[in-house]
C-alpha cells in the first residue's frame, strides 16, 4: 500500500508565500510522477503542478504559472510547493497525488494518478 501525507498548509495573507510538503510512503518508487491539485469552495477539483522523477520536467496549471514551484527530493520520497504572490483565489484544499505509472502521457489528468492525500487547507486572507 502507498500513503501519501501533505502539510505545510494554512492562513496566509493576500501577496504571502506558503510551501507546501508531500511525503509518500509504503511500496513505491522515489521515481513516481506526483502532482497538486486544488478544489476551492463550490468549484471543481483543478490540476495545480506535476512533476516526473526529474525535477526538469514541470508541468503548471494556467492560473499559477510564475508564481507556484514544484519541486522534489527524491532522496526523501518528499514532493513541495512553493506558492508565492498568493492571491484570495488561491483559498483552496490542495492535494497531492501519485501515480504508478513512470510514462504518463498527460499530467495534468486527475484519472492518472493512483493515491491521493487526504489535502491540506490554504486559505488566502487579509
Amino acid at each position: 500500500q502507498v500513503q501519501v501525507l501533505e502539510s505545510g498548509g494554512g492562513l496566509v495573507q493576500p501577496g504571502g508565500s506558503l510551501r507546501l510538503s508531500c511525503a509518500a510512503s509504503g511500496r513505491t518508487s522515489s521515481t513516481n510522477p506526483m502532482g497538486w491539485f486544488r478544489r476551492a469552495p463550490g468549484k471543481e477539483r483543478e490540476f495545480v503542478a506535476a512533476i516526473r522523477r526529474s525535477g526538469g520536467f514541470t508541468y503548471y496549471g494556467d492560473s499559477v504559472q510564475g508564481r507556484f514551484t514544484i519541486s522534489r527530493d527524491n532522496a526523501k520520497n518528499t514532493v513541495y510547493l512553493q506558492m508565492n504572490s498568493l492571491k484570495p483565489e488561491d483559498t483552496a484544499v490542495y492535494y497531492c497525488a501519485l501515480t504508478t505509472t513512470q510514462a504518463i502521457s498527460d499530467m495534468r489528468d486527475q484519472n492518472a494518478y493512483d493515491y491521493w492525500g487526504q489535502g491540506t487547507q490554504v486559505t488566502v486572507s487579509s
